[in-house]
């Protein structure tokens, strides 16, 4: 019973990043958001395994955490650079005037 309710309170938390995911005044709010939903959906991960019996999800909720912090990681590069990688000729052309 308790863990049908901390699933419950865990899809609320969802629905409210969501909300602020699609309402939120900047750029980092979304992408802060977009990571409260990816973390919070590992912990539901964790409570289904954990009521189903089945340790094994708890692999699948690890991967999906890495794959959320690469991915957030990558979109914060892609917004603040607005690339998201270079061969390294760039900066060095860029720092040496002719």
């Amino acid at each position: 019973m308790m863990y049908a309710a901390a699933a419950t309170a865990i899809l609320v938390t969802i629905g409210l990043a969501l909300a602020r995911a699609l309402l939120g005044p900047t750029v980092y709010d979304r992408i802060l958001a977009v990571n409260m939903i990816g973390t919070k959906t590992v912990l539901l991960i964790a409570v289904f395994a954990f009521l189903s019996g089945r340790t094994d999800i708890l692999d699948i909720a690890l991967v999906y955490a890495l794959i959320n912090f690469i991915a957030v990681v990558a979109v914060l590069k892609l917004v603040e650079l607005g690339y998201l990688f270079t061969s390294g000729d760039t900066e060095e052309q860029e720092a040496k005037p002719e």
